[in-house]
Order: structure tokens, then sequence, then C-alpha cells
């Protein structure tokens, strides 16, 4: 699958992975930052953003997408960064193909399986009818009787658009991720990678435990763990400076 991707900036590749829901265009804040130091490429995974649809959603078939990305652009010694859904797929392509990517980091999620606890935001997804909505204001409206906090609406709302003239649709292929919510929170079906890794995680959050170290060290043996304050599951919208001081100083 030929995945879409901005590019931002010259130097050594850093492919940045979205989380499940969202999109490229949710790093553009820190892909500038980065793009001083490195060639950013914000990549949407399958079923996400410009990225084409399918009714497969596996970390194995994402892993693959991205190892024909790296192979299409040639690359051979790139940096690789994953939020969450995108954390995992990250973890699955350095334990396979480790020899392509220098450095990894992985925020705020663990290599384990997840119970599945995005239904209800779903569900209120699922309700809403696209086909008799004549304005982006009355989804929003809809979606709030099952989604009270804002900031998550309007990342919802991103993902709006009109398809064509008086029809709106979703960018994320929605009845899709629905039916495999399990396997996405499940593992990513990896092996133990020995590629430089940085954990990063939310001090807010409850993604990455201090019971989970045991599993970080089995599988990721030359790993770091970075707490950041004031921060949850979103840490590089809520935190963007500390997110970014802390990457950049792994990185370089």
């Amino acid at each position: 699958m030929e995945l879409f991707y901005r590019q931002l900036g010259e130097g050594k590749p850093l492919i940045i992975l979205h989380g499940l829901f969202g999109s490229g265009d949710n790093w553009q804040t820190l892909a500038r930052q980065y793009a001083e130091h490195f060639s950013v490429y914000l990549v949407d995974q399958r079923n996400h953003g410009h990225s084409p649809h399918s009714d497969v959603h596996t970390y194995e078939a994402m892993s693959q997408d991205l190892a024909d990305f790296i192979a299409n652009h040639g690359f051979t010694n790139a940096n690789l960064l994953g939020h969450s859904m995108g954390g995992k797929t990250a973890m699955r392509f350095a334990s396979e193909h480790g020899a392509l990517i220098d450095k990894l980091i992985v925020a705020d999620i663990a290599p384990k399986s997840y119970g599945v606890h995005h239904r209800e935001l779903v569900d209120c997804l699922l309700s809403v009818n696209l086909a008799e909505a004549s304005s982006r204001n009355e989804v929003e409206n809809h979606l709030k009787g099952g989604i009270q906090e804002a900031s998550t609406r309007q990342f919802f709302m991103k993902n709006l658009y009109w398809a064509e003239k008086n029809t709106l649709a979703w960018r994320f292929n929605l009845e899709v991720l629905s039916k495999n919510l399990e396997a996405i929170s499940g593992e990513a079906g990896q092996q133990i990678c020995l590629t430089d890794t940085l954990f990063i995680r939310g001090k807010k959050s409850n993604y990455i435990q201090d019971s989970d170290v045991e599993w970080l060290e089995h599988y990721f043996p030359n790993h770091q763990l970075h707490t950041i304050e004031g921060a949850g599951h979103w840490l590089h919208a809520e935190q963007p400076q500390r997110f970014f001081d802390a990457t950049i100083g792994f990185l370089t």
C-alpha cells in the first residue's frame, strides 16, 4: 500500500507515525522543530488521513506498509517515532527490520495488550448519520451527546471533510477500525528488539506503568524510559516543548 505523507526539512530521515484516529497533520507543530535537524516524514497509516482504506488493519499489515515506504525511499538508517497505535507499528517494524532503523522513540505505549477502552467513543461516531448531516456544526452537536470533552471532539472533527458537495465523510475508515479495536489494543506481535529505544510517557497517563518495565527490559534491552510531567496520553500535544526537548537529545 502506498501511504500518503508530508515531508519537511532536510537531513537524516525521521519518520513519525500517529495514533488511532489521527493523522500526520497532528504532528505538524513538532515536525517543524524536528525539521531544523532532520528530513521529517509525517506518514498517514492505512485507514487514516489521506492514505488508502483497506478491510485489513493489523500490525503485521501496518509494519509491511512501513517497510514498503522505507524501501521506496531507499532509507537505510532512519529514525522512527510512533505514538500509541503508531508506537506499536514502530515497535513491530523495528523488531523485524532493526538493521534499517538507527533510533526508535515510542510515545506512551507499551509492548503489551490493552483492554478495549475506546468502544464508547467509536459507538458515538458510528451513531452519526453523515448521509443526512447538513453541516459540521450538526455533527459536532451530535457528538456532544456522547463525547463531553471538547478537545476530544475537536480531535475527531479534524477528520471530518466534505467528500463532495453536500456530503460529509470521515477521513478515517470508521467501520474497519471499529471492527478491529480488539486487535489494535492487543500486542503488536514483536520480538526482541536491540535498537536504541526511548520510551516516553506522560506522568498523568497509565499506558506505561512501573509494572511494565519488565516488559520493556525483555523486549527492548537497549531502552531508556523518560516521564513528562504534566502530560497525559497525548503528551506531544499537551507538553510539546518538553516532548521535543526529551526526544531531540536522544536523537542527536
